[in-house]
């Protein structure tokens, strides 16, 4: 294929901007797809993705276009999601472009995912388009829009492209603002192959489908090719392009995207950012990949029965696979028996993989409470990371512990700044500038502990808002912090999956807030429950779960009284016995609730 027919080019925006209703517009007037296999926000294919209103996954179509010179021109479109805790899927997509359609809301401007964007098209120079959307809005206000783009982005908004992506207008132009404007792909098709994964799956049927972009040479049915990770060599079954139906092609060459099936199985072979190279050519350079991500939110995964923790490990990989930003390692709990301590990028990639795995791979799972990575110095002068907080040593035995510290930047509308400075600062956040970007919009710069933004802080800051905030972050550093580690006991016992850090001033009511919400979780029993709240030895906080008492006294009709007390005496024996060997269960809220203690 002519490499100058060829327009490589991503959709990037703030979530809710219309990324998706676009790529529908370009499928549709493009004639990809026939009226019967139309559906709204086509390249949304999980049900996740379609119940939430959000994209979770970017996806590569390839569209076929006759420009208006006469010319067939073949266009792989990526959609990217908009959500801060996808922005590593993104970075891999536009790794794989020439250019990018930045979308902005005629109504709303420009917001937080839109700044982080844009720099990250920029540092990949990639040509980035400005293109304003849903201009048929009543409230739609493009004069401002384009003065804010300028103001903010430093992009020429001179020949922007306005469009309504829902009803086509404006998509046509756009079409030959992309011809005209993105640039064709570089690269050398008789050059030895070097091609860059930036995604992949298991499929069931065919092992694992790679998502490739070739940078140099060209890649034919049968060849033979080496992944640069794993050094292992493997053969070219079937190579495909997204149209947006897998269609088998015999050869891809340098700038194109496509599928390649090797009857590849054994999933840690792949790694997201490697190089293919060819099989002659085992010393073709490798490609700069990705940046390694690391996760900010970490929680235990336990599968409820215990006999299926194998299974629970082949599903984790087959996610690991597909989502290179999520990790996790074996960890074993007191509570809870053998499991997985997970990595994630943020809460709502925390819950997307909860049910993902709960959806696709029918898993029966226990998930305990988010927690961060912490920096711990001893008195002997070691230094280490605590990713869970059950494994935090004794208090006596910790110099300093550090907390991670993020950087966030919050767009809002100029009314609602007290409310967020009020917010923040609960938070323990320190605030670093405020910025007037235009008369009515305000961006606010705070540190922020990460896990004080774990905690609903997201929703908080939309509740607040009316909605209108939007908020980016990145990881700013470590810093030092009083922290201490609060355990939760069930009658004298501490239940490790249940354990927090937090910081000193707040523990005392924390550890309050959270045995009064355990209490009301927790089922009766037989016996007593006492439920405490502990510093080291010094407990904080205590709630009991009464006992289920049946009315051991109901066939005794008057009588001596000792033949009463005798029979309370019994029952009362007997449930101090059944104290000592009978198991609490704790349900799937208990461990969720440390997210509800201030409800």
């Amino acid at each position: 294929m002519d490499r100058n027919k060829i327009r490589n080019f991503s959709i990037i925006a703030h979530i809710d901007h219309g990324k998706s209703t676009l790529a529908d517009r370009l499928i549709e007037m493009t004639n990809t797809v026939s009226e019967r296999q139309k559906t709204d926000r086509f390249l949304d294919n999980m049900d996740l993705e379609r119940e939430r209103g959000i994209t979770i996954k970017a996806q590569t179509v390839r569209l076929k276009y006759q420009a208006q010179d006469g010319e067939t021109y073949f266009f792989n479109l990526i959609d990217t999601p908009g959500h801060v805790d996808f922005s590593y899927e993104v970075s891999r997509s536009l790794a794989s472009c020439d250019g990018a359609l930045l979308v902005v809301d005629a109504s709303q401007g420009v917001e937080a995912q839109t700044l982080a964007n844009v720099y990250m098209a920029l540092e990949h120079n990639l040509e980035v388009i400005p293109v304003i959307n849903k201009i048929d809005l009543p409230h739609s206000d493009v004069p401002k829009v384009k003065k804010e783009i300028e103001d903010i982005i430093g992009l020429d908004t001179s020949n922007a492209n306005l469009v309504s992506a829902k009803s086509g207008l404006g998509v046509a132009e756009l079409m030959e603002t992309i011809v005209s404007r993105i640039p064709a792909p570089k690269g050398d098709p008789n050059a030895p192959l070097q091609a860059l994964i930036f995604d992949s799956w298991f499929d069931p049927y065919q092992g694992v489908v790679i998502l490739t972009r070739i940078v140099h040479g060209t890649l034919k049915l049968k060849d033979k090719f080496s992944l640069k990770y794993s050094g292992h060599d493997y053969e070219v079954l079937k190579l495909g392009i997204n149209t947006p139906f897998f269609t088998d092609v015999a050869e891809i060459g340098a700038g194109e995207v496509g599928m390649i099936i090797s009857g590849l199985k054994n999933i840690r072979d792949i790694k997201i950012g490697d190089t293919i190279i060819s099989a002659n050519f085992k010393n073709t350079p490798e490609l700069a990949g990705f940046k390694e991500v690391k996760p900010m939110v970490f929680s235990g995964i336990f599968p409820v029965d215990s006999n299926e923790y194998e299974i629970l490990k082949e599903s984790l990989e087959k996610l690991a696979l597909n989502d290179s930003s999520f990790t996790f390692e074996p960890e074993t709990s007191a509570a809870l028996g053998f499991g997985f301590r997970c990595g994630f990028l943020g809460m709502l990639h925390m819950n997307i993989i909860q049910e993902r795995l709960e959806r696709e791979f029918n898993q029966n799972i226990i998930s305990t409470s988010p927690s961060c990575s912490y920096k711990v110095k001893t008195t002997q002068g070691q230094e280490f990371m605590v990713e869970n907080p059950s494994k935090l040593p004794d208090l006596t035995s910790i110099e300093a512990i550090s907390e991670p510290v993020v950087k966030i930047d919050i767009h809002v509308p100029n009314e609602f700044v007290g409310k967020i400075i009020t917010l923040c600062e609960e938070r323990r956040g320190i605030q670093q500038e405020i910025k007037y970007i235009t008369t009515d919009r305000v961006q606010i710069t705070y540190l922020l502990p990460l896990i004080e933004m774990v905690f609903d802080f997201y929703d908080k800051l939309k509740g607040q808002t009316k909605g209108y905030a939007s908020m980016d972050y990145e990881f700013f550093g470590y810093q030092e912090a009083n922290l201490v580690k609060l355990d939760v006991l069930l009658n004298g016992d501490p239940v490790d999956a249940l354990s927090i850090i937090v910081h000193r001033q707040s523990a005392d009511q924390k550890g309050r807030e959270l045995v009064s919400k355990l209490q009301k979780i927790i089922d009766r029993q037989q016996f007593d429950i006492a439920i405490q709240a502990a510093i080291g030895a010094k407990v904080v906080a205590r709630e009991t779960v009464k006992a289920l008492r049946k009315n051991v006294l109901a066939k005794c009709y008057g009588g001596d009284i000792s033949r009463k007390r005798k029979l309370l005496e019994k029952q009362k024996a007997g449930k101090k016995r059944m104290k000592m060997v009978g198991n609490v269960e704790i349900p799937q809220e208990a461990f969720l609730a440390v997210l509800k203690v201030e409800d």
